[in-house]
């Protein structure tokens, strides 16, 4: 069995080109290398533009994943607004003579509530006094300039928030909720 295979192995025809020191066979060696040399710097390129690429997707990856958590809780805080809301009312109707002792408990609730929300991204939109801005602000009604003149005591321009009937709010700059307010005609 093993003379077969010896046989086999001088049958066989050798792939690469003879050492023989001829000019032809040194030249044959000299392009078989060459052609090698490219090819590697072919392929070791390629991988640094793929290893580039990676990288470059995980960066991205890594911002967009990012963006998605710093609004992931938006859902969630514009579920939680009306219950400020509802604070806020609770503190305006305690009555003048009973708001030491109940404002006391409902304020640092509410305190406690708007701190949450401002840790999580949130703040509000500035309204009252402002100029009237479609992007943050929707109009529920207007108040003629004689009556802006009794609540303001002064001249009134135009488009400005004379009074906020429903904060508005943002979360991390991109607006949640826009101000339901009044403005001067």
């Amino acid at each position: 069995m093993t003379d077969k295979k010896t046989e086999e192995v001088k049958k066989e025809k050798p792939t690469s080109v003879p050492l023989s020191g001829t000019t032809a066979g040194e030249k044959e060696i000299q392009e078989k290398l060459e052609e090698s040399e490219k090819k590697a710097a072919e392929y070791l390129a390629g991988w640094q533009r793929a290893r580039a690429d990676f990288l470059n997707y995980k960066k991205e990856e890594i911002e967009r994943v990012g963006e998605f958590m710093k609004y992931a809780n938006e859902e969630f805080v514009s579920k939680v607004l009306p219950i400020l809301d509802n604070f806020t009312e609770a503190e305006k109707s305690i009555p003048d003579n009973k708001k030491d002792n109940y404002l006391k408990g409902i304020s640092q609730i509410k305190r406690q509530f708007e701190d949450f929300l401002k840790s999580r991204g949130v703040e509000e939109v500035n309204s009252v006094g402002e100029k009237f801005d479609p992007n943050f602000h929707e109009i529920i009604g207007e108040v003629s300039p004689s009556e802006a003149l009794a609540k303001e005591g002064g001249k009134v321009e135009s488009n400005i928030i004379i009074e906020e009937v429903q904060k508005g709010y943002k979360i991390n700059g991109r607006l949640l909720r826009p101000a339901k307010v009044k403005i001067t005609k």
